[in-house]
């Protein structure tokens, strides 16, 4: 994907003031968290499962040059949403005709500190601009870093290591683990458990995604989900940063779904929607099984997503190209600084000028 070199025709609106939203993507994790032991109690059961999830040597590519890991800095991980076009389901569900490779949808910093007892979820905007550093692909060879790319570009140009690199040197935050979900992935998990019930603040007319909703209660089911949370342009300011507001809105409701059906009561139902989610599933190689996955779970058995804070980087329009996004720098250090050293975040770290917020 390309950037933008000329400024929008279209007038730029400042966004309605972000609604506080607890939980969001993080809840694939606690979904998984939550089923892998329900779910895996027999052998070909956890043969199975086991076998679906796909692992990628983020070391290896990272090598030394990285952030310290401070022994009080809890746990990190780079959670990503992939547009992937890969496979004839996610060429489907991506829906735009000669778009080719992947993009990372959505992205989460998820900061677990140490005790596991309340969580910190980062989303990254993924029209933020940013120095991706040199990196090296999964062939070996090395691409060299550039100045002013779109975040959500890395994955695409140079994978998913770079992604973790280009986040890791942003911030100076170490990522200790890396989990990714794709299209197919994310349809697939909703039509396991039936589906979700969202509230829609507004009526969504969206001719890209091709969701047409009035206002109202309606329960999406996995197609229907995937066209929610990537409405941008129907939306009353069509901005990226206000669809991050529907992900974190679906993502609650889609937690509160998994809890209303008892999942830890029926191994079947939980088998069914464990087999959706490691299919669809890429992580790290530290995390790539069933075992390293359970007992990761393990270690997160406190963390309660009702506690969970979410923040979104602070961030303001680009001067040169409005279409994108900058962090703003004293704030994101803020943030990333209470991120690194496990203390709470500034107020000031909160708010983002893009959003009309100080």
């Amino acid at each position: 994907m390309t950037q933008a070199t000329t400024a929008p025709t279209r007038s730029r609106r400042a966004p309605r003031k972000a609604r506080k939203h607890k939980g969001l993507k993080i809840t694939l994790i606690v979904i998984l968290v939550l089923l892998l032991a329900a779910g895996g109690t027999a052998w070909w059961f956890w043969s199975h499962l086991n076998g679906n999830i796909k692992g990628v040597d983020i070391n290896k590519a990272l090598g030394e040059d990285r952030p310290e890991k401070l022994p009080t800095s809890g746990q990190n991980l780079l959670v990503l949403g992939s547009d992937s076009r890969a496979g004839a389901e996610n060429k489907k569900l991506g829906g735009a005709v000669g778009v080719s490779g992947a993009r990372s949808d959505t992205a989460l910093v998820v900061h677990i500190p140490e005790g596991r007892d309340k969580a910190v979820a980062v989303s990254i905007p993924r029209d933020t601009l940013v120095t991706r550093p040199d990196c090296t692909k999964g062939d070996g060879s090395t691409v060299a870093g550039r100045d002013r790319v779109m975040f959500n570009s890395v994955y695409s140009q140079v994978g998913p290591a770079c992604v973790v690199k280009t986040v890791e040197k942003m911030s100076g935050v170490r990522i200790d683990h890396y989990l990714e979900i794709n299209f197919a992935g994310f349809k697939g998990l909703v039509d396991a458990i039936g589906g979700v019930n969202i509230d829609v603040k507004e009526p969504i007319h969206d001719k890209k995604t091709g969701l047409d909703v009035d206002a109202g209660p309606h329960k999406f089911d996995g197609t229907e989900s995937l066209k929610f949370v990537r409405t941008r342009y129907s939306l009353s300011d069509g901005t990226d940063l206000s669809r991050i507001g529907l992900q974190q809105q679906f993502l609650m409701a889609l937690l509160k779904e998994v809890k209303s059906q008892d999942l830890l009561g029926s191994p079947t139902s939980a088998y069914k929607i464990a087999n959706s989610a490691t299919a669809a599933l890429t992580t790290d190689d530290e995390l790539a099984s069933l075992t390293s996955l359970a007992k990761f779970a393990r270690s997160m058995n406190g963390v309660d997503p009702d506690t969970m804070e979410t923040v979104m980087l602070p961030v303001e329009y680009d001067k040169i190209d409005h279409n994108r996004v900058v962090a703003v720098k004293s704030r994101a250090d803020a943030l990333w600084k209470a991120i690194r050293e496990d203390t709470p975040i500034p107020e000031s770290a909160k708010k983002s000028p893009a959003l009309g917020q100080g």
